[in-house]
């Protein structure tokens, strides 16, 4: 049987993430290639002073294919975990590339505030709503 390649996002398993492995694993599980070529961007990024304008010397230094690499920044840009600045942004210079980027500790964060405000709203016009929305789904 094959290994599921759903993002395994469980909050006991988020709370157990150490390092960068342990993220990789949980964003692409079931595909070692991928998480590979996934913690390679990273730290690439990571160490990076600037953007970086392509990913392609991360295919010959570290012997990944492109198609893997693809799949796995894709995904990375989905997540909100990298974005690709152009030159028409003020910020760099110019400059063109991938950096890491803030959208999804953002993302999450608004995400943890909507679940906090949705458990302590009591509002009876709240309930009432909430009803109405079970009402229609059944």
């Amino acid at each position: 049987m094959t290994e599921s390649t759903k993002i395994d996002f469980r909050h006991r398993r988020i709370s157990e993430i150490d390092d960068l492995t342990d993220l990789v694993a949980i964003l692409f599980p079931g595909n070692r290639n991928q998480q590979r070529a996934a913690a390679r961007i990273l730290l690439a990024l990571k160490s990076a002073k600037a953007p970086i304008s392509s990913l392609c010397d991360l295919e010959t230094r570290h012997a990944i294919s492109r198609r893997t690499i693809q799949r796995a920044r894709a995904k990375l840009a989905r997540l909100g975990l990298i974005e690709h600045v152009t030159w028409m942004n003020s910020r760099y210079g110019g400059r063109t590339g991938w950096r890491l980027s803030g959208r999804m500790s953002a993302g999450l964060r608004t995400l943890a505030a909507k679940g906090d405000e949705w458990r302590q709203d009591q509002r009876p016009a709240r309930r009432e709503k909430d009803e109405q929305l079970v009402g229609m789904l059944r």
